[in-house]
C-alpha cells in the first residue's frame, strides 16, 4: 500500500488511471465492519465538497443500476482471503467530480444512520484533489 493509501483497480472503460482510493485508516475500519457485516460496498450520491461522506452499505444492500457508475473496485483482504469492495457514485454526481480523484478517509463523529460505520463512532468521508489533466464526462 504505497503512502498508505490503497488505490482502486481501474473501472472505467478506456481510463488507465484510479479515481478512488482508500486510506490505510480506512482499510482497518472496512474490515472490521467487514467482520461484522461480511461483504461492504460503498455508494456516493450527493454532496458538494470536500468532506461529503460516501454510504457503506452491505454489498448489494444497495441497488446499483444505469444512474450509477463504478468508480473503483478494492481488495481490502489478504492475499489468501481477498475482501472485493465495490465503490460506486451517482452519474450526476460524477458528472459534477469527473475532475477529482477522491480518497476515502475516516474521522470521528457519526455520520448518517444508514452508513455500517455510524455505530463506531466514526464516519467515512471524502477528500478529492482535482486532477491536472482532461478526463472525460460520461
Amino acid at each position: 500500500m504505497p503512502h498508505n493509501r490503497l488505490d482502486a483497480a481501474v473501472t472505467l472503460p478506456g481510463e488507465d488511471f484510479p479515481r478512488v482510493a482508500l486510506t490505510a485508516v480506512s482499510i482497518e475500519l472496512l474490515r472490521k465492519l467487514w467482520e461484522q457485516h461480511g461483504p461492504l460496498m460503498f455508494h456516493q450520491s450527493g454532496g458538494c465538497c470536500d468532506g461529503s461522506s460516501p454510504m457503506c452499505y452491505p454489498a448489494g444492500e444497495f441497488i446499483t443500476g444505469d444512474s450509477d457508475v463504478l468508480l473503483g473496485l478494492f481488495d481490502i483482504g489478504e492475499p489468501e482471503r481477498p475482501q472485493p469492495l465495490e465503490f460506486w457514485m451517482s452519474r450526476e454526481q460524477f458528472n459534477y467530480w469527473s475532475h477529482t480523484h477522491l480518497t476515502v478517509d475516516v474521522v470521528d463523529g457519526r455520520g448518517s444512520g444508514f452508513s455500517v460505520e455510524s455505530p463506531e463512532g466514526k464516519r467515512f468521508l471524502i477528500r478529492s484533489t482535482l486532477m491536472d489533466w482532461n478526463v472525460p464526462k460520461l
